[in-house]
Order: C-alpha cells, then structure tokens, then sequence
C-alpha cells in the first residue's frame, strides 16, 4: 500500500448495517381479569340504623317558598352575630396561642367554671371538675351509649321520643322499649313494671319542652321517677336542650336535683339552642366514674370540643342571659302565634300541646288521618312538617305530627297553617 492510497475501511457505515429488528409484540391476553374479591360490608350496626326522617324531609323541602314547620333549628336572624363575633376577637387578640392549640379532653377550666356557675344558679351545687364539655349534647348522648350500652342491653324511652336518641341507642345496639304516659310524661307504675320485666340499663328523658311534644313533666312526677329509679337500680339520663326557653309558667327542677337521684342521674345541656348551633358546644354532668368513663370514649372520637370556640363561649356568658331573654320573647310571641291559627288549620276532633316554652309542640288528627301518606299533599301547597310516626321506640301513631314553631314570624305562621289546612283536608 503506498501512501497516496486510502487507508481500507475496517467496519460498514450505519447504512450498511443490518436493520434491528423490531421487538415481537405479545398477542393480547384476551383471558376475563378476575372479578376483584369484595370489600368486607359494614358493621351490623350501621346496616341496620337509617338517617333521619327529619333531615330527609328538610332535604326535600328547601325551597324558599315552602314554609318549613320541620325543622328544629334556632331562628338564624336572631343569632347575636355582633357578640359573638366579639368573643371570638378577643380570644384571637388576648390569647391567640392558648386558643388555637390543642386542649384538654374534659373541655377548658374557663367555661367549665362558668358554667358550673350557671348551673348552680338554677339547680344542683356544681363544681367545674363533674362537668364534660361535649362537641354538642349529641355526642354526650354516643359517649353514654358507648360507656353503658353493651349491644342487647335494654334502654326505656319515652313514646313519642326524640329521634336523635332512637339512633343513637340503636346504633350502639341496644333494644328500645317505650314507656308508657300521659300528658304529664312517662307514668310511674308503668316505669316500674317496664323495669321488672325489661331489667334496663337506662332510662333517657327530655323533661322539659319535651322534644317532639313540648309537655313538661311536673315537679311531683319527677319526684316519683326518681324514687323508682332509686328504688329499682337504674340510670336516668336527663336531657334538657331547651329549659332556657320558657314562655310562661315557673321553673322546674331538675330530676338531677332532686333528693336520691344524685348518684344516678346524668344532665346533659347544650349551648346550641341559646347561643348558636354552630358553635357545637354542649356538656354532661354526671357521677365521678360514669364522667370519666364518657371522657375516655371522648378521646377515642375526637380528643377534645374545639378549643376557640369554647374560649369565645366563656367569654360569651357575661351577656348570654340578655341574649335568651331576647330570643324568649319573640319565640313566645310564635308559639301564641301557632296556637291562634290551629283551631282554623287542623282537621275537627283533632288535639294538641300547648306547650310553655321550647321550639315545638305535638298534635293529633282523628284517627282516619295518616300525616305521612298526607305530607306530599302539603309540600304541594308549600308547607312542610314532621309525620309523627318516626319518634315511636314502640307502635306509632300514624295520626300525629310535629310543629316547630320558632323560625318563622307570626305573619309567616298564619300563612303557613293555612296553606297546611288546604294540605291536610283540600
């Protein structure tokens, strides 16, 4: 090779090389994929307690032009938004750390005093320490069931009953034997013959405004409850959302506060009908080994009540007295409203509470009268109730409904009962 000729070429250029072959493609696997293994079903507990009756029926009826009698809320224009926006300014200003970290289970010394102070103006002496601040008095109710219901167990409650008690005693699994009564409440011989046969854990009461009826159970039959319970080894849980709210007549005392009752009785309360719904702040006061009981079940839910809201609270009970005050008067002035233009809206034969305070009260039609099968006719005429026949633990009466009576203005109630009248008998 001489040096004017080109070096030989020692391996081919990209172009010359065999091409690459293209990867072989799998045939598609047309084989079914296995059906995934199902989840396992919910507890038993929650397959066989329903939603409410009361807020499907509010679902149903939002419309603004239906005048909505179902409901058991607070009139939201009479919420002293001004003060309590106040309350909560001042804890954020004064306290910003304190109220915006985590606090103790039982709820926070500040409210717990003030409202023991409260408490003790109006019934049984009470320390700070027998109270346990609750995220509303519907969680007092869960942490009860859980520290004294085994699934089986047996709870007495009143017929009718609140409905938010019916669920949360049936999804803890217990049986729910209604006790028989009369217009004073749950009869006393019948209270103690239910508790022979039935050997209960419990007996739950709302005896004043009683919520659906709006009866008041009278100091001498309290007294007579008591001494049964006494008598016979049985709780009595007392629950008293509305006792603020009295219209007309004197106080009552609380069964709690009544001679051999202390040792059995747990008073369960609430800010949400006084101060604001929204604010989810209630309370129990029970005996020292049942109160630590619900506090551990509280740990377990949700480790503590909101700490700025009960801070904002606490500060909120220096003006809460003219703030109810306020409210009672124009509830009073609804119910005498309601209780005008009954006579006019209800069906003749038909019956019902006149109740002294609270939010609702309790009627019934002649017996041909279904108020479930007649509540569409109703909402067709823009007006809305509650059929009565979900607050029965026991046999419904298929004839009663309840009112609530606190969320419209008089002018509003005088329309709503006519149009009600038009519903039930058009």
């Amino acid at each position: 090779m001489t040096a004017a000729e080109p070096a030989p070429r020692s391996a081919t250029t990209v172009a010359e090389r065999d091409p690459i072959p293209a990867p072989a493609v799998p045939e598609p696997d047309l084989t079914p994929a296995p059906a995934p293994a199902p989840v396992p079903p919910l507890a038993a507990r929650a397959r066989s307690v329903g939603g409410s009756p009361v807020r499907d029926i509010l679902a149903v009826t939002a419309r603004p032009e239906v005048i909505n009698f179902a409901g058991g809320l607070p009139a939201p224009e009479l919420f002293d938004r001004e003060g309590i926006a106040a309350a909560f300014q001042e804890v954020l200003a004064t306290a910003p750390e304190r109220a915006l970290q985590y606090s103790t289970t039982e709820g926070e010394p500040a409210l717990r005093a003030g409202l023991a102070a409260r408490i003790s103006t109006r019934g049984p002496v009470t320390a700070p320490d027998e109270l346990l601040i609750t995220t509303g008095s519907q969680q007092a109710l869960s942490l009860l069931a859980t520290a004294l219901l085994e699934p089986g167990d047996t709870v007495l409650v009143e017929s009718p009953c609140y409905l938010a008690a019916l669920q949360v005693f049936g999804l803890a699994g217990a049986r729910m034997v209604a006790v028989p009564g009369d217009a004073d409440g749950v009869d006393p011989a019948a209270l103690e013959e239910a508790i022979r046969r039935e050997r209960p854990k419990l007996l739950y009461l709302v005896p004043t405004f009683q919520n659906p009826t709006g009866r008041t159970m009278p100091a001498p039959r309290r007294a007579e409850i008591a001494a049964v319970a006494a008598r016979r080894g049985l709780w009595i849980v007392e629950d008293d959302p509305y006792g603020e709210l009295r219209y007309d007549g004197g106080h009552v005392p609380w069964i709690a506060a009544l001679p051999g009752a202390e040792d059995r009785t747990v008073l369960l309360g609430s800010f949400s009908k006084v101060m604001a719904p929204g604010l989810r702040l209630g309370w129990l006061r029970a005996p020292a080994d049942l109160r630590r009981a619900c506090a551990v079940a509280k740990q377990a839910a949700d480790l503590h009540t909101p700490t700025l809201n009960q801070l904002a609270a606490a500060r909120y009970l220096d003006v809460l007295d003219a703030h109810v005050a306020r409210v009672r008067a124009v509830y009073g002035e609804r119910r005498d409203a309601m209780l005008a233009g009954l006579p006019d809206a209800l069906p003749a034969g038909s019956v019902w509470t006149r109740p002294e305070g609270g939010m609702f009260l309790w009627a019934r039609l002649p017996e041909s009268y279904d108020t479930l099968a007649l509540l569409p006719r109703a909402v067709e005429q823009n007006v809305a109730y509650v059929p009565g026949a979900p607050f029965y633990a026991g046999t419904p009466d298929p004839s009663t409904l309840r009112l609530c009576f606190v969320t419209r203005t008089p002018q509003e109630i005088a329309e709503g009962l006519r149009r009600l009248g038009r519903g039930l008998g058009g």
